[in-house]
Protein backbone atom coordinates (compact mmCIF):
# COMPACT_ATOMS: atom_id res chain seq x y z
CA UNK A 1 0.00 0.00 0.00
CA UNK A 2 1.15 3.52 -0.80
CA UNK A 3 0.06 6.22 1.62
CA UNK A 4 0.23 10.01 1.36
CA UNK A 5 0.31 12.09 4.54
CA UNK A 6 -0.33 15.78 3.93
CA UNK A 7 0.67 17.67 7.05
CA UNK A 8 3.18 15.83 9.21
CA UNK A 9 2.45 16.95 12.76
CA UNK A 10 1.52 14.79 15.73
CA UNK A 11 -1.37 12.98 14.05
CA UNK A 12 0.08 12.88 10.54
CA UNK A 13 3.42 11.65 11.85
CA UNK A 14 1.69 9.00 13.98
CA UNK A 15 -0.28 7.78 10.95
CA UNK A 16 3.00 7.40 9.09
CA UNK A 17 4.73 5.55 11.92
CA UNK A 18 1.76 3.22 12.49
CA UNK A 19 1.28 2.54 8.77
CA UNK A 20 4.93 1.65 8.24
CA UNK A 21 5.06 -0.55 11.34
CA UNK A 22 1.69 -2.31 11.17
CA UNK A 23 0.89 -2.62 7.46
CA UNK A 24 4.33 -2.14 5.87
CA UNK A 25 2.98 0.80 3.89
CA UNK A 26 5.15 3.06 1.78
CA UNK A 27 4.53 6.53 3.22
CA UNK A 28 5.20 9.74 1.32
CA UNK A 29 4.71 12.99 3.19
CA UNK A 30 4.26 16.64 2.37
CA UNK A 31 4.41 19.57 4.74
CA UNK A 32 4.88 23.26 3.96
CA UNK A 33 7.55 23.42 6.70
CA UNK A 34 10.82 21.80 5.48
CA UNK A 35 12.26 21.24 9.01
CA UNK A 36 9.12 19.28 9.91
CA UNK A 37 9.64 17.01 6.90
CA UNK A 38 13.27 16.44 7.85
CA UNK A 39 12.29 15.52 11.39
CA UNK A 40 9.60 13.15 10.11
CA UNK A 41 12.15 11.37 7.94
CA UNK A 42 14.64 11.13 10.82
CA UNK A 43 11.94 9.65 13.10
CA UNK A 44 10.91 7.08 10.50
CA UNK A 45 7.41 8.49 10.02
CA UNK A 46 8.03 8.77 6.27
CA UNK A 47 9.79 6.78 3.58
CA UNK A 48 10.11 9.87 1.42
CA UNK A 49 9.34 13.58 1.47
CA UNK A 50 7.48 15.24 -1.41
CA UNK A 51 7.86 18.79 -2.64
CA UNK A 52 4.17 19.27 -3.34
CA UNK A 53 0.73 17.81 -2.68
CA UNK A 54 0.60 16.47 -6.24
CA UNK A 55 3.92 14.65 -5.82
CA UNK A 56 2.82 13.14 -2.51
CA UNK A 57 -0.54 11.78 -3.75
CA UNK A 58 0.76 10.39 -7.06
CA UNK A 59 -0.14 6.69 -7.12
CA UNK A 60 -1.39 6.68 -3.52
CA UNK A 61 -4.06 4.26 -2.35
CA UNK A 62 -5.06 6.61 0.47
CA UNK A 63 -4.21 10.21 1.30
CA UNK A 64 -4.71 11.75 4.75
CA UNK A 65 -5.03 15.51 5.10
CA UNK A 66 -3.72 16.41 8.56
CA UNK A 67 -3.89 20.20 8.64
CA UNK A 68 -5.66 22.73 10.86
CA UNK A 69 -9.45 22.71 10.45
CA UNK A 70 -9.50 26.05 8.61
CA UNK A 71 -7.00 24.77 6.02
CA UNK A 72 -8.73 21.45 5.30
CA UNK A 73 -11.25 22.49 2.59
CA UNK A 74 -8.49 23.84 0.35
CA UNK A 75 -6.14 20.92 1.08
CA UNK A 76 -8.78 18.24 0.47
CA UNK A 77 -9.85 19.97 -2.76
CA UNK A 78 -6.25 20.12 -3.96
CA UNK A 79 -5.67 16.49 -3.00
CA UNK A 80 -8.71 15.26 -4.91
CA UNK A 81 -7.78 17.28 -7.98
CA UNK A 82 -4.17 16.10 -7.98
CA UNK A 83 -4.76 12.41 -7.29
CA UNK A 84 -5.88 9.55 -9.53
CA UNK A 85 -9.30 7.93 -9.75
CA UNK A 86 -8.39 5.12 -7.35
CA UNK A 87 -7.01 7.32 -4.57
CA UNK A 88 -9.21 7.65 -1.49
CA UNK A 89 -8.85 10.91 0.42
CA UNK A 90 -9.64 11.48 4.09
CA UNK A 91 -8.79 13.97 6.83
CA UNK A 92 -8.32 13.98 10.61
CA UNK A 93 -10.11 17.20 11.55
CA UNK A 94 -12.25 17.66 14.65
CA UNK A 95 -15.25 19.11 12.79
CA UNK A 96 -16.89 17.52 9.78
CA UNK A 97 -20.05 19.26 8.49
CA UNK A 98 -18.33 22.33 7.06
CA UNK A 99 -15.79 20.19 5.25
CA UNK A 100 -18.50 17.86 3.91
CA UNK A 101 -20.34 20.92 2.56
CA UNK A 102 -17.17 22.26 0.95
CA UNK A 103 -16.51 18.98 -0.87
CA UNK A 104 -20.12 18.10 -1.74
CA UNK A 105 -20.16 19.74 -5.18
CA UNK A 106 -16.75 18.55 -6.32
CA UNK A 107 -16.74 16.14 -9.25
CA UNK A 108 -14.26 13.88 -7.44
CA UNK A 109 -16.08 14.21 -4.09
CA UNK A 110 -17.12 10.54 -4.01
CA UNK A 111 -13.48 9.66 -3.25
CA UNK A 112 -13.46 11.76 -0.07
CA UNK A 113 -14.62 10.39 3.27
CA UNK A 114 -14.11 12.57 6.32
CA UNK A 115 -12.39 11.13 9.37
CA UNK A 116 -11.58 12.03 12.96
CA UNK A 117 -9.44 9.88 15.25
CA UNK A 118 -10.17 10.45 18.95
CA UNK A 119 -6.50 10.29 19.81
CA UNK A 120 -3.96 12.87 20.80
CA UNK A 121 -1.34 13.83 23.32
CA UNK A 122 -0.45 16.83 25.42
CA UNK A 123 2.56 17.36 23.17
CA UNK A 124 2.23 18.68 19.63
CA UNK A 125 4.28 18.44 16.48
CA UNK A 126 5.88 15.54 14.69
CA UNK A 127 8.43 15.03 17.47
CA UNK A 128 5.62 13.70 19.66
CA UNK A 129 4.44 11.14 17.09
CA UNK A 130 3.86 7.56 18.26
CA UNK A 131 3.14 4.37 16.36
CA UNK A 132 0.68 3.32 19.08
CA UNK A 133 -1.25 6.60 19.23
CA UNK A 134 -4.40 5.07 17.70
CA UNK A 135 -4.33 1.75 19.55
CA UNK A 136 -7.88 1.14 20.79
CA UNK A 137 -8.98 4.67 19.84
CA UNK A 138 -12.33 5.44 18.23
CA UNK A 139 -11.87 6.77 14.67
CA UNK A 140 -15.00 8.35 13.23
CA UNK A 141 -15.69 8.18 9.50
CA UNK A 142 -18.30 10.46 7.92
CA UNK A 143 -19.43 9.05 4.58
CA UNK A 144 -22.27 10.68 2.65
CA UNK A 145 -24.72 9.43 0.05
CA UNK A 146 -22.07 10.14 -2.62
CA UNK A 147 -19.27 8.20 -0.96
CA UNK A 148 -17.58 5.35 -2.81
CA UNK A 149 -18.13 2.00 -1.12
CA UNK A 150 -14.72 0.84 -2.32
CA UNK A 151 -13.01 3.82 -0.69
CA UNK A 152 -14.99 3.32 2.54
CA UNK A 153 -14.01 -0.35 2.68
CA UNK A 154 -10.33 0.43 2.05
CA UNK A 155 -10.30 3.25 4.60
CA UNK A 156 -12.19 1.24 7.23
CA UNK A 157 -9.81 -1.71 6.86
CA UNK A 158 -6.72 0.48 7.00
CA UNK A 159 -7.84 2.25 10.16
CA UNK A 160 -8.64 -1.09 11.83
CA UNK A 161 -5.17 -2.33 10.84
CA UNK A 162 -3.67 0.65 12.68
CA UNK A 163 -5.33 -0.67 15.85
CA UNK A 164 -8.13 1.91 15.93
CA UNK A 165 -11.90 1.34 16.06
CA UNK A 166 -13.56 2.86 12.98
CA UNK A 167 -17.21 3.92 13.23
CA UNK A 168 -19.44 5.61 10.67
CA UNK A 169 -21.36 8.71 11.73
CA UNK A 170 -23.25 11.47 9.95
CA UNK A 171 -21.17 14.70 9.70
CA UNK A 172 -23.72 16.86 11.52
CA UNK A 173 -24.23 14.20 14.20
CA UNK A 174 -20.44 14.01 14.62
CA UNK A 175 -20.20 17.74 15.23
CA UNK A 176 -23.01 17.67 17.80
CA UNK A 177 -21.35 14.76 19.62
CA UNK A 178 -17.92 16.41 19.58
CA UNK A 179 -19.37 19.66 20.87
CA UNK A 180 -20.63 17.70 23.89
CA UNK A 181 -17.80 15.29 24.68
CA UNK A 182 -14.73 17.11 23.36
CA UNK A 183 -15.17 20.81 22.63
CA UNK A 184 -17.34 21.65 25.65
CA UNK A 185 -14.87 20.13 28.17
CA UNK A 186 -12.17 22.39 26.72
CA UNK A 187 -14.43 25.42 27.11
CA UNK A 188 -15.24 24.48 30.71
CA UNK A 189 -11.56 23.83 31.51
CA UNK A 190 -10.67 27.29 30.19
CA UNK A 191 -13.41 28.92 32.29
CA UNK A 192 -12.50 27.04 35.48
CA UNK A 193 -8.80 27.87 35.10
CA UNK A 194 -9.51 31.56 34.47
CA UNK A 195 -12.05 31.74 37.31
CA UNK A 196 -9.66 30.16 39.81
CA UNK A 197 -6.79 32.43 38.79
CA UNK A 198 -8.95 35.55 39.09
CA UNK A 199 -10.56 34.49 42.38
CA UNK A 200 -7.27 33.60 44.04
CA UNK A 201 -5.26 36.50 42.61
CA UNK A 202 -5.80 38.69 45.68
CA UNK A 203 -5.25 35.91 48.24
CA UNK A 204 -2.31 36.34 50.60
CA UNK A 205 -1.46 32.68 50.24
CA UNK A 206 -2.85 30.47 47.52
CA UNK A 207 -3.93 26.97 48.51
CA UNK A 208 -2.19 23.95 47.04
CA UNK A 209 -3.80 22.83 43.80
CA UNK A 210 -5.72 19.62 44.36
CA UNK A 211 -6.02 16.68 42.00
CA UNK A 212 -9.61 17.55 41.07
CA UNK A 213 -8.49 20.97 39.82
CA UNK A 214 -5.58 19.50 37.88
CA UNK A 215 -7.78 16.85 36.27
CA UNK A 216 -10.56 19.30 35.40
CA UNK A 217 -8.21 21.84 33.81
CA UNK A 218 -5.66 19.56 32.15
CA UNK A 219 -6.69 20.69 28.65
CA UNK A 220 -7.13 24.39 29.50
CA UNK A 221 -5.39 26.62 26.99
CA UNK A 222 -3.96 23.78 24.91
CA UNK A 223 -2.86 24.56 21.32
CA UNK A 224 -4.62 27.96 20.96
CA UNK A 225 -4.27 28.08 17.17
CA UNK A 226 -5.78 24.63 16.66
CA UNK A 227 -8.56 25.13 19.19
CA UNK A 228 -9.40 28.59 17.89
CA UNK A 229 -10.09 26.93 14.53
CA UNK A 230 -12.21 24.21 16.14
CA UNK A 231 -14.29 26.64 18.22
CA UNK A 232 -14.95 28.80 15.16
CA UNK A 233 -15.79 25.88 12.88
CA UNK A 234 -18.27 24.35 15.34
CA UNK A 235 -19.30 27.61 16.98
CA UNK A 236 -23.07 27.49 16.51
CA UNK A 237 -23.42 23.95 17.86
CA UNK A 238 -20.96 24.56 20.69
CA UNK A 239 -22.76 27.76 21.73
CA UNK A 240 -25.94 25.73 22.26
CA UNK A 241 -24.03 23.26 24.42
CA UNK A 242 -22.64 26.10 26.52
CA UNK A 243 -26.12 27.58 26.93
CA UNK A 244 -27.47 24.20 28.07
CA UNK A 245 -24.68 23.81 30.63
CA UNK A 246 -25.34 27.30 31.98
CA UNK A 247 -28.97 26.28 32.58
CA UNK A 248 -27.85 23.15 34.44
CA UNK A 249 -25.43 25.17 36.57
CA UNK A 250 -28.17 27.64 37.41
CA UNK A 251 -30.43 24.77 38.47
CA UNK A 252 -28.02 23.72 41.22
CA UNK A 253 -27.58 27.24 42.62
CA UNK A 254 -30.81 26.99 44.63
CA UNK A 255 -30.02 23.71 46.43
CA UNK A 256 -26.48 24.98 47.16
CA UNK A 257 -27.70 28.22 48.71
CA UNK A 258 -30.36 26.40 50.70
CA UNK A 259 -27.94 23.75 51.92
CA UNK A 260 -30.34 21.07 50.68
CA UNK A 261 -28.17 18.07 51.49
CA UNK A 262 -30.66 15.48 50.23
CA UNK A 263 -31.01 17.12 46.81
CA UNK A 264 -27.25 17.61 46.53
CA UNK A 265 -26.52 13.97 47.40
CA UNK A 266 -29.02 12.83 44.76
CA UNK A 267 -27.46 15.20 42.23
CA UNK A 268 -24.00 13.79 42.95
CA UNK A 269 -25.22 10.19 42.75
CA UNK A 270 -26.97 10.86 39.44
CA UNK A 271 -23.73 12.26 37.99
CA UNK A 272 -21.87 9.08 38.93
CA UNK A 273 -24.54 7.00 37.21
CA UNK A 274 -24.45 9.13 34.05
CA UNK A 275 -20.67 8.87 33.83
CA UNK A 276 -20.67 5.10 34.35
CA UNK A 277 -23.35 4.57 31.71
CA UNK A 278 -21.26 6.48 29.18
CA UNK A 279 -18.14 4.47 30.03
CA UNK A 280 -20.03 1.16 29.86
CA UNK A 281 -21.43 2.03 26.44
CA UNK A 282 -17.90 2.45 25.07
CA UNK A 283 -16.73 -1.05 25.97
CA UNK A 284 -16.48 -3.85 23.38
CA UNK A 285 -19.32 -6.38 23.38
CA UNK A 286 -17.85 -9.87 22.97
CA UNK A 287 -16.99 -12.35 20.21
CA UNK A 288 -17.48 -11.33 16.59
CA UNK A 289 -20.40 -12.48 14.47
CA UNK A 290 -20.37 -12.18 10.69
CA UNK A 291 -23.32 -10.65 8.88
CA UNK A 292 -23.43 -11.39 5.17
CA UNK A 293 -25.76 -9.40 2.94
CA UNK A 294 -26.40 -8.92 -0.75
CA UNK A 295 -26.90 -5.38 -1.99
CA UNK A 296 -27.47 -3.50 -5.20
CA UNK A 297 -24.25 -1.94 -6.47
CA UNK A 298 -25.19 1.73 -6.35
CA UNK A 299 -23.49 4.85 -4.98
CA UNK A 300 -24.02 5.37 -1.27
CA UNK A 301 -25.33 1.91 -0.33
CA UNK A 302 -22.36 1.12 1.92
CA UNK A 303 -22.57 4.55 3.55
CA UNK A 304 -26.32 4.10 4.07
CA UNK A 305 -25.79 0.82 5.95
CA UNK A 306 -22.79 2.04 7.94
CA UNK A 307 -24.53 5.25 8.99
CA UNK A 308 -27.73 3.44 9.99
CA UNK A 309 -25.72 1.14 12.23
CA UNK A 310 -23.69 4.03 13.59
CA UNK A 311 -26.82 5.99 14.50
CA UNK A 312 -28.06 2.95 16.43
CA UNK A 313 -24.75 2.67 18.29
CA UNK A 314 -23.78 -0.59 16.55
CA UNK A 315 -20.13 -0.61 15.53
CA UNK A 316 -18.69 -2.44 12.53
CA UNK A 317 -15.47 -4.04 13.77
CA UNK A 318 -14.43 -5.32 10.33
CA UNK A 319 -15.91 -5.37 6.83
CA UNK A 320 -15.22 -6.59 3.32
CA UNK A 321 -16.82 -6.05 -0.09
CA UNK A 322 -17.20 -8.65 -2.84
CA UNK A 323 -18.76 -7.24 -6.03
CA UNK A 324 -20.37 -9.64 -8.49
CA UNK A 325 -18.77 -10.27 -11.87
CA UNK A 326 -21.37 -8.11 -13.62
CA UNK A 327 -20.90 -5.42 -10.92
CA UNK A 328 -24.69 -4.95 -10.66
CA UNK A 329 -24.86 -6.43 -7.19
CA UNK A 330 -22.38 -7.24 -4.45
CA UNK A 331 -21.92 -9.04 -1.18
CA UNK A 332 -20.92 -7.26 2.01
CA UNK A 333 -19.60 -9.02 5.09
CA UNK A 334 -19.77 -7.14 8.38
CA UNK A 335 -18.35 -8.34 11.69
CA UNK A 336 -20.17 -7.16 14.81
CA UNK A 337 -19.06 -7.75 18.41
CA UNK A 338 -21.60 -9.69 20.51
CA UNK A 339 -24.61 -11.76 19.45
CA UNK A 340 -27.20 -9.25 20.72
CA UNK A 341 -25.54 -6.46 18.73
CA UNK A 342 -25.35 -8.70 15.66
CA UNK A 343 -29.08 -9.38 15.95
CA UNK A 344 -29.77 -5.65 16.26
CA UNK A 345 -27.59 -4.94 13.25
CA UNK A 346 -29.42 -7.58 11.22
CA UNK A 347 -32.80 -6.03 12.04
CA UNK A 348 -31.57 -2.55 11.11
CA UNK A 349 -30.15 -3.71 7.79
CA UNK A 350 -33.30 -5.69 6.95
CA UNK A 351 -35.24 -2.52 7.69
CA UNK A 352 -33.30 -0.88 4.88
CA UNK A 353 -34.53 -3.56 2.49
CA UNK A 354 -31.53 -5.91 2.41
CA UNK A 355 -31.48 -9.62 3.23
CA UNK A 356 -29.03 -10.67 5.94
CA UNK A 357 -27.53 -13.97 7.08
CA UNK A 358 -25.79 -14.15 10.46
CA UNK A 359 -22.81 -16.48 10.63
CA UNK A 360 -21.64 -16.85 14.23
CA UNK A 361 -17.93 -16.96 14.94
CA UNK A 362 -16.89 -15.09 11.80
CA UNK A 363 -13.75 -12.98 11.38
Amino acid sequence: MKLAVLGVGLVGGSIGLAARKRVAAQVVGFDPDPPTLRTALELGALDAAAGSVAEAVAGADLAFCAAPVSALPALVTESLGASGERTGVSDVGSTKQGLADAVSDLEQGSRFIGGHPLAGAETSGVAGSRADLFEGARWFLTPTERSSGIVFDRLHSFIADLGAKPQAIDPAEHDRAMATISHLPHVIANVVAAHAAETLAAADRRPELGRSFRDATRVAGSNPGIWGDIYAANGAVLAEEVRSVIEKLQAVVGPLRAGDRESLEAWQADAAGYRQSLLDADRPGGALSELRLAVENRPGVVAEIALALGRAGVNIEEMSLDPSTDERTGAISLWIAGEPEAARASAIIEGLGHSVTILSGGG
